[in-house]
């Protein structure tokens, strides 16, 4: 039995299901087979916060609209735990732990579970979020079927699903590093920034924040790019309240702020 056949089988062992969708191609393959299977019987709900870019939120309806699927937007509040404000190494369980506490009334409305589109290789990262969900009840479907990334990506492309090849897009607040508090004036900029810079044609970016100092990471292939374009690039991210604007050398790296974080 393939990945996909897995997933299929462990959904309909599920009856009813409630999935954190995001808009990523994790979350995508994850709703969009929920939906196969189970129908009427499945809900994709997208968390709607300053944390969500809200070119996300866009992806989301979209897609949703596109496949047919059952969808709702619920509020969620992160900046109203100080926890997470605080920004320690644990930021993201007490962000899980505020999407979770908001899904839940939905999933007991439906009689349903929570699955996240958790895949095989984020379980080598440091991610608390991963705890908090799990410890509330949520399943990992896309796990349980032995889906790596890669294979998400392949299995999205096969099943016509535009997000395939859609570049990694984790929550704003992961631009912030640890110990520097989260602010929505902080989300706001970060989030503006990005947008400004996809505009101009760049794809995969990551605006890190530093105080007044924006340090943008592009894909290696795109840093020549981003010479040719220096004086739009450094107008759009000062229009997004930073004072300097700085292009690290390294490259785009997802998680990065997680070197040295011991899981």
């Amino acid at each position: 039995m393939n990945a996909l056949a897995q997933l299929r089988h462990r959904l309909a062992g599920l009856d009813r299901l409630v999935v954190a969708f995001s808009g990523g191609v994790d979350s995508a393959l994850l709703a969009r087979v929920s939906h196969e299977v189970l129908g009427q019987r499945s809900l994709a709900v997208t968390a709607v916060s300053e944390s969500l870019a809200p070119s996300e939120r866009d992806d989301c309806r979209r897609f949703a609209q596109a496949w047919g699927m059952r969808w709702l937007e619920v509020g969620t509040d992160e900046l109203a735990r100080p926890e997470y404000v605080r920004n320690g190494a644990d930021r993201c369980y007490h962000c899980k732990s505020e999407l979770m506490d908001r899904l839940q009334p939905v999933a007991d409305a439906e009689g349903a579970t929570i699955a996240l589109g958790v895949n095989v290789d984020d379980l080598d990262d440091h991610r608390p979020g991963q705890v908090a969900a799990r410890e509330r009840g949520a399943v990992f479907p896309l796990v349980d079927a032995g889906f790596t990334k890669a294979m998400v990506r392949e299995t999205a492309r096969d099943l016509g699903i535009e997000a395939w090849d859609k570049p990694a897009a984790a929550c704003l607040a992961s631009r912030i590093p640890y110990g520097t508090p989260v602010t929505l004036g902080t989300l706001t900029s970060v989030a503006k920034a990005e947008q400004a810079l996809r505009a101009l044609g760049f794809r995969q970016i990551r605006v890190r924040h530093y105080g007044d100092l924006a340090r943008l990471e592009l894909p290696g292939d795109e840093l020549v790019d981003a010479v040719e374009q220096r004086k739009a690039v450094v107008e759009a991210v000062k229009e997004a309240g930073y004072r300097y604007v700085t292009l690290d050398l390294e490259g785009f790296r997802s998680g990065n702020l997680n070197d040295g974080v011991v899981p």
